[in-house]
């Protein structure tokens, strides 16, 4: 059924496409069992698929990425899907429209997307308001955050800090954004010193709480060995609850195409089948040289059961789909739980 959606979907502009889209999945509340038809199979809540993992109980390994429902728009319908979980966002203090469009390009040779999307979202307080509407209390539920484009990265705390507690009361998780290559100087803050201070001012909050949620924190598939260290020393310094590896990448290597066609889509993050070799490496590393301090989700290149098999034998202790869900829809969920209760 998706491979026909899919079809059509993909004779407009992927932007399009994706409004479309969460415009079919709204409706079908409307029409009960029209899900059934997309949803492959029951097996995705198989009773061995279970995870226990900082505290939550994930009914399968298999979420959804942040990027895919900014706002909270879908995800009692995506839950409906398959998924084990559902991260919204990336949510600011402050709605704000991203980039100019064009901003997100389909590679179908290479199975892959660029985009430059830029945190567009309704802002925080809009999602939180429909993240209370949630229908399925058993679908974990993450919260990706970040900062306005307009906030300093002087200031960038503030804009994490009134993320964190709006959404405090209506997610499981959190997942601390400071990866994504579309919001100027972002990725300065993955530095120790300004990450390190930006966590333990989230930490400051969470641990006074009654009941502190885990904090996870999503790093680029572009940083080098050495930063890697410091991403674990910071991990361990700050006691979150582990690491999402990764979010997209600024390399244009590995692709089936021009050079030309290419640099006229201009900047953006690549992800899809050619960031999974690299994703696995920083998910095998830092598996190996923390010795397995705490948990990683993998995410990036997962178009088949064998890339989830290939991140979860690096290390991964959960995965979640972005680019691959776009290109083989919910089939993709069942296969890769099917592969693991085989396991």
């Amino acid at each position: 059924m998706y491979t026909i959606l899919k079809r059509l979907l993909f004779l407009l502009e992927p932007e399009k496409a994706h409004h479309l889209t969460f415009f079919l999945l709204k409706i079908t509340r409307y029409v009960p069992g029209f899900l059934n038809l997309f949803a492959e199979n029951k097996l995705n809540f198989h009773p061995s698929l279970s995870r226990k993992l900082f505290g939550l109980t994930f009914k399968n390994p298999v979420g959804l990425a942040a990027g895919l429902d900014k706002d909270g728009i879908a995800f009692n319908e995506l839950g409906n899907l398959g998924f084990g979980f559902v991260e919204i966002g990336t949510v600011t203090p402050k709605s704000q429209p991203g980039n100019e469009k064009p901003r997100l390009f389909r590679l179908p040779k290479n199975e892959a997307l660029i985009n430059r999307m830029g945190f567009n979202n309704d802002g925080v307080v809009a999602a939180a308001k429909r993240l209370k509407k949630r229908k399925n209390p058993s679908l974990i539920i993450g919260g990706n955050i970040g900062k306005n484009k307009l906030t300093s990265n002087e200031s960038a705390a503030i804009d994490y800090e009134m993320c964190f507690n709006e959404l405090y009361e209506v997610v499981d998780y959190f997942v601390v954004n400071v990866s994504s290559p579309n919001t100027p100087n972002l990725r300065d803050l993955q530095e120790k010193i300004p990450l390190t201070n930006l966590l333990n001012s989230l930490q400051i909050i969470n641990n006074s709480k009654q009941n502190p949620k885990p904090i996870l924190l999503k790093i680029a598939p572009d940083l080098t060995n050495t930063q890697l260290d410091d991403i674990i020393d910071i991990v361990k310094q700050t006691k979150l609850a582990g690491v999402i590896a990764t979010n997209t990448t600024i390399s244009r290597e590995g692709l089936n195409y021009d050079k030309q066609e290419i640099d006229k889509i201009g900047a953006g993050g690549l992800s899809g089948k050619p960031l999974s070799k690299r994703s696995t490496e920083v998910i095998r590393y830092l598996k190996e040289k923390s010795n397995n301090a705490f948990p990683v989700i993998g995410v990036g290149g997962i178009n088949s059961a064998d890339d989830a098999i290939e991140k979860i034998e690096a290390g991964a202790d959960l995965i979640q789909l972005y680019t691959g869900f776009i290109y083989h829809g919910p089939k993709l969920i069942s296969d890769i739980n099917k592969r693991l209760i085989k396991k």
